[in-house]
């Protein structure tokens, strides 16, 4: 008789499956690579007539389809015999390439071996396993499959008559009742036994063959009534499927007297089997050679081999197949989470993506500023800004360029956003061209309207978003800002140069926000004594620019954007009290211990000074009587509204009087008037200096 031979599966890996081991080894694997549990599942074989010619094509659908697991969208379904399997991915190509592979594959085959003499259950007769490598930068990914099945000694043979149509051992009626048995279950069986009682059929378990067919453990022959079944992956009329293999090992392993000779049926579902055609169906007697049918470990085979029919690895390029601008937003997010592999595993990336960022000055200070708040993965980023690109501006503020200085230039704050964009398409960039209104700058009635506007434009930009940095060139366009973020409860960045010095401070909370016996922290104005007014009119040449060395713009936006991560992670956010000025060094996985940032310290106040290259961490107490975050301030606008605004626009004097700065002046004249000078001098000759 001539020996019996297999069809080996041949997979077919879903570009999902790639996606889903790349948020895998990213979010969860990270470094590890121990061998997690993997579904797959198959299809039967099935045959084709070609309408034109009336030729019977055989197509291959021998495939594995791969998912996580049901919860993640396996590939378990009514129509196909799930398989259970282990995955492994290595850190490394090197890794991957020096795994012992001869070992490796022993170890997964001995535990086939092992759940058939211990659970006797087939579910792991069609166990498989996968080593994958992924080269996450070229979306590239390296992997070979291995389908363990044992290599029977002696070799099965099949009878003369080879593979016959199934209908010449069961006819359409009991085909149908095989057929509806069969999806009647959860899952289609990789293996079932078939008794026929003259009409009649009737369908079993393999694990029930004694049982079931009524014999014992010493029969020596089942009955031609008898016929053990598994779903055939093979659309081969002469080679049956890979899972034969381990069925038959199976038999020969728990039933050997009675599994010398067995009559076998390659299911492929009734509703694709002819009657006197054949179809697509088969059935074959086979029987074990003369000789020791049950070694005490069988050897095994099963490496599955690449597109040129050798035993070796298949690569998946997925890189040109996808869309650039995904390849783009994993890009920026991998090297964001590799941070948490094994610097900083507690760092919450998607509290800083989620940020909405509003950024009032589209200038050195706001480009820069901009293009930071990118690198952590922040997708949402407003610039407002009322100026336009000119000649000077390009060479220090880098999301500008010469062409857009041109015809006059085109608006800060829509040409940063549509260079965001070309930075990165999946940025959700926005421009808007606003002024901001200001104390020491009277409205004329004319203009009262459209200032108006502004404002309600303004409060809403602030409802929308989350942080706010104040980047402008001038000191009173930060006021209103600061008063909307302390009644509003945002968190308030700020960032101010000097020629070699910087200031980056973020905000405290208002006072009927602190929480109790925490030590509220001053705004920007917190140290004046003097309402801002106009410093814009009658200003030099010198002092209409930003003249500040080139390196500072870029020290102190980076300065201020990590200023906000590191707030973001703190788990009392804006409410985060400042630490004590130290000059004290810590590691930076410290922080967290002790109830802090996971990225270390939130001063409230740093200050550069680059003549020295040093900074200074500085606290700074909230003032009753600050012009920008006072009680008295905050309860008028949020009663008046923009009634008030315009009195502050138009009147210093008001602001101050709100604030209680005036008591201030005059508390502090009567304390001079109350000092009792000493007009007479001791000395000899009366001059005490």
């Amino acid at each position: 008789m001539p020996p019996l031979q297999f069809a080996p599966f041949s997979t077919l890996v879903s570009p999902a499956f790639w996606h889903k081991l790349t948020d895998l080894k990213i979010d969860v694997l990270k470094l590890s690579d121990d061998a997690l549990p993997l579904t797959g599942s198959y299809t039967a074989g099935r045959g084709i007539t070609d309408r034109e010619t009336g030729a019977e094509v055989r197509v291959g659908v021998s495939k594995v389809t791969l998912g996580r697991g049901e919860e993640e969208g396996g590939a378990r379904h009514a129509a196909g015999v799930t398989a259970v399997g282990s995955f492994k991915n290595f850190n490394t190509v090197e890794e991957f390439k020096a795994l012992d592979k001869t070992r490796y594959f022993d170890e997964e085959a001995a535990k086939i071996w092992h759940s058939i003499h211990t659970t006797r259950s087939t579910t792991d007769l069609t166990r498989f396993f996968l080593i994958t490598f992924a080269d996450l930068k070229k979306y590239k990914y390296f992997y070979w499959f291995g389908f363990p099945a044992f290599v029977s000694k002696p070799n099965w043979e099949i009878t003369e008559a080879g593979w016959q149509p199934v209908s010449t051992v069961l006819d359409l009626g009991q085909l149908d009742t095989i057929s509806a048995h069969l999806r009647a279950q959860p899952t289609t069986p990789a293996f079932f036994l078939i008794k026929k009682a003259g009409d009649a059929v009737s369908v079993g378990r393999v694990e029930d063959y004694e049982e079931f067919f009524g014999v014992s453990a010493t029969a020596t022959a089942t009955t031609e009534e008898h016929l053990i079944a598994f779903t055939d992956p093979s659309s081969s009329p002469t080679h049956p499927g890979w899972p034969l293999r381990n069925l038959l090992a199976y038999l020969r392993a728990l039933h050997p007297a009675a599994s010398s000779r067995v009559r076998v049926v390659r299911w492929r579902d009734a509703d694709y089997v002819g009657g006197a055609g054949g179809g697509n169906g088969g059935y074959g007697h086979v029987a074990s050679a003369s000789g020791d049918p049950t070694p005490p470990k069988p050897g095994a085979v099963g490496w599955e081999r690449n597109p040129q029919g050798k035993l070796g690895a298949r690569v998946a390029d997925l890189g040109p197949m996808m869309d650039p601008e995904r390849l783009a937003a994993q890009a920026v997010d991998l090297n964001l989470k590799l941070m948490r592999w094994r610097i900083l595993p507690g760092l919450d990336l998607e509290r800083v993506k989620e940020t909405r960022c509003l950024l009032l000055g589209a200038g050195t200070l706001g480009c820069y500023v901009a293009r930071g708040l990118m690198g952590w993965g922040v997708r949402t980023i407003t610039l407002l800004d009322s100026s336009t690109v000119s000649f000077s501006n390009p060479v220090r503020q880098p999301l500008f360029e010469f062409a857009d200085c041109l015809d006059g230039g085109k608006p800060k704050a829509e040409c940063a956003a549509a260079a965001l964009k070309r930075v990165y398409p999946g940025i959700n960039a926005t421009g808007v061209n606003l002024s901001i209104p200001m104390p020491g700058h009277p409205v004329p009635k004319g203009q009262e309207a459209k200032v108006k506007e502004d404002v309600e434009r303004l409060e809403k930009l602030f409802d929308e978003h989350d942080a706010v940095f104040l980047l402008m060139d001038s000191r009173e366009s930060r006021w209103l800002p600061t008063v909307l973020g302390a009644s509003k409860g945002k968190i308030v960045i700020n960032a101010a140069l000097g020629f070699d010095t910087f200031l980056v401070m973020r905000h405290g909370v208002r006072a009927k926000d602190v929480k109790g016996g925490a030590q509220r922290l001053g705004c920007y104005y917190c140290n004046d004594i003097v309402a801002p007014g106009d410093s814009l009119t009658d200003r030099t040449l010198d002092q209409m620019c930003t003249v500040t060395r080139p390196g500072l713009a870029p020290i102190a936006s980076a300065t201020a954007v990590e200023l906000l991560t590191s707030l973001v992670q703190h788990p009392e956010g804006v409410h985060a009290p400042a630490p004590n000025p130290s000059t004290e060094l810590a590691p930076t996985t410290s922080y967290a211990e002790q109830g802090g940032s996971v990225l270390g310290e939130v001063p409230h106040q740093i200050r550069g000074f680059l003549a020295q290259f040093r900074n200074l961490k500085l606290v700074g107490h909230g003032y009753d009587r600050c012009t920008g975050c006072a009680e008295s301030v905050l309860e008028a606008y949020e009663k008046e509204g923009f009634d008030m605004l315009l009195k502050v626009f138009n009147d210093q004097k008001y602001l101050e009087s709100l604030a209680g700065l005036d008591k201030l002046a005059e508390e502090g004249e009567a304390a001079l008037e109350a000092v009792d000078w000493d007009e007479d001098g001791d000395g000899e000759d009366g001059d005490d200096f």
